[in-house]
């Protein structure tokens, strides 16, 4: 399920990429580069990121952000590469940091993927009490369809009889 789960959330900031490139950060993410994404999450990190957007930054670059280590900074712009073949469908990354660098660099909600995991879980629980609803109902409707063709059936043939008896 988990798995699942994991590639509704790489889809689903894909998706978010898709309307994204196209606006605010137009020149970062129209055509990434490993340059260019390195560029817009410091930009992004500049600007008050939450705890969650640290700890990805940390756990996926080896580093705190700190605004006094630019330079230290621009030297993990390798780190961008699978960011950026994500973003150009070229490839399918299983670091989960990588991921939520994704998403921060989209700005996609929730976020990081434990967020996203506990709010879809949550999401999956109230379905399936509509769903048993819905079957119920469902259900019932087909069992009075079934009903009401068997009166017809009986009239038909009683009809195809009287008709037999004459012609």
């Amino acid at each position: 399920m988990q798995n699942n789960t994991l590639e509704k959330y790489k889809k689903a900031i894909r998706n978010k990429y898709e309307i994204e490139k196209g606006d605010k950060y137009f020149d970062y993410l129209y055509k990434p580069s490993r340059g260019k994404l390195r560029d817009l999450c410091w930009l992004i990190f500049e600007n008050n990121p939450t705890q969650d957007d640290l700890n990805v930054f940390k756990n996926l670059l080896g580093l705190d952000f700190d605004h006094t280590k630019k330079n230290k900074f621009k030297e993990k712009k390798d780190k961008f590469r699978p960011i950026e073949t994500f973003f150009k469908g070229e490839t399918d990354p299983s670091n989960i940091d990588a991921i939520n660098m994704a998403a921060i660099l989209v700005d996609f909600e929730p976020r990081p993927f434990k967020k996203f995991y506990e709010t879809s879980k949550k999401e999956e629980t109230k379905p399936v009490k509509k769903l048993e609803k819905a079957k119920a109902v469902f259900e019932k409707k087909n069992a009075v369809k079934k009903e009401k063709p068997e009166k017809k059936s009986k009239k038909r043939s009683f009809f195809l009889d009287f008709k037999s008896m004459f012609f």
